[in-house]
């Protein structure tokens, strides 16, 4: 099998030679070129023929959004990582890449302390990315199983035989590369008036999440902040887990609120997407709707598994419409996925299971 060839594209000299330092530690990459600015990464590629590029925003001549734009006419599917400042010109930035194209991003190491400490930074950000979207150069074992892939009708979700839909209390959902995208699919299409509240966790680091928060909200019919620690949680709006901070929900006599930590990270991550869903399942048993959306790593399998265990339900992305199909593809093949659906499907499933299990218990009031 031959190696990922790498095209890193930076005007700095320091940072292209701390990217080839890292990824040449893997046996499994190769760096096919350097480019100091757009314009030259762009007349390289039909030469070179690399299988993902490293792409930097702030360069000469042709910045990092501008060459994003031109290779994309070009080069639709080759995957493109940005290489990001944690600032918030830089979380700006970002977020544009990732809605003109991008695949993935990975913050430039700060305050690492060493040159040693930033090399080992980008290794273990940027090499799990480069070869999540180069899964070729790993080929699956013959017989390993895959899910069949479900879709079923907005107008007839499937729930077991013999049982009642449960009223949804609250949707939790979860998603990592490819998420923001999803997430501005997803939301805009939720009503102002929807009648409970969802928490998201999106794996991104401090700034990031803020204007993630900020630009969902600016899409969106119902309010979405950035979650603070004592937030009241109410029908009509949407939280997002901030950067660096796990969020939980705790009850409050009648009321419902967030809750930040920053306790130890899982899955490598925080926030967690278990984290969030343990807590919810603990308060709302099954009364949850889960959805686990497009991401890279298996976080949210655990927290699916307590959800279906206690009677909520679980709804993935499909593998077709994911950017990376880790997440909910561990889901999916740890059996506990009720639905598994494609991105432009799931706002109408939200609002049908929350508005039928709520109708099917409001009838079944009636009736009594």
């Amino acid at each position: 099998m031959r190696k990922i060839r790498v095209l890193i594209v930076d005007d700095s000299t320091v940072i292209r030679r701390l990217l080839s330092d890292a990824l040449v530690t893997d046996p499994a990459i190769e760096i096919a070129g350097i480019a100091a600015n757009g314009k030259i990464a762009l007349s390289k590629i039909p030469q070179i023929n690399p299988d993902v590029i490293t792409l930097d925003m702030e360069m000469p001549e042709m910045d990092g959004l501008t060459t994003l734009v031109e290779l994309r006419k070009l080069y639709p599917k080759l995957p493109v990582i940005m290489f990001s400042t944690l600032t918030q010109r830089g979380a700006e930035s970002t977020l544009d890449a990732l809605a003109k194209g991008a695949n993935d991003y990975v913050a430039k190491p700060a305050n690492v302390g060493s040159v040693n400490a930033a090399i080992q930074s980008v290794q273990n950000e940027l090499i799990p990315k480069i070869k999540q979207f180069c899964s070729w150069a790993f080929p699956a074992a013959p017989n390993a199983a895959r899910p069949i892939n479900r879709v079923y009708g907005a107008a007839s979700p499937n729930f077991p035989a013999g049982s009642k839909p449960s009223r949804v209390d609250i949707v939790v959902i979860g998603s990592s590369t490819g998420g923001p995208n999803a997430l501005s699919t997803i939301l805009p299409k939720i009503p102002a008036n929807f009648a409970v509240p969802i928490l998201i966790v999106q794996h991104m680091p401090p700034i990031f999440t803020t204007h993630l928060a900020v630009r969902l909200n600016q899409l969106s019919n119902i309010h979405v902040h950035e979650a603070a620690d004592g937030d009241l949680l109410e029908p009509g709006g949407a939280w997002i887990a901030p950067g660096n901070f796990h969020l939980t929900l705790r009850r409050q006599g009648t009321q419902l609120k967030a809750a930040l930590n920053q306790e130890q990270h899982e899955n490598s991550c925080r926030p967690a997407v278990d984290v969030l869903f343990r807590s919810a399942a603990e308060l709302y048993g099954p009364n949850v709707l889960s959805v686990v959306l497009t991401g890279m790593g298996q976080d949210g399998q655990r927290g699916c598994g307590v959800i279906r265990q206690g009677g909520g339900r679980v709804v993935v992305q499909d593998e077709t419409t994911s950017v990376v199909w880790g997440m909910p593809g561990a889901v999916a093949n740890a059996g506990h996925a009720h639905q598994i659906i494609p991105l432009h499907k799931i706002a109408d499933e939200i609002i049908l299971q929350t508005q039928l299990g709520r109708t099917v218990r409001t009838l079944e009031k009636v009736g009594t």
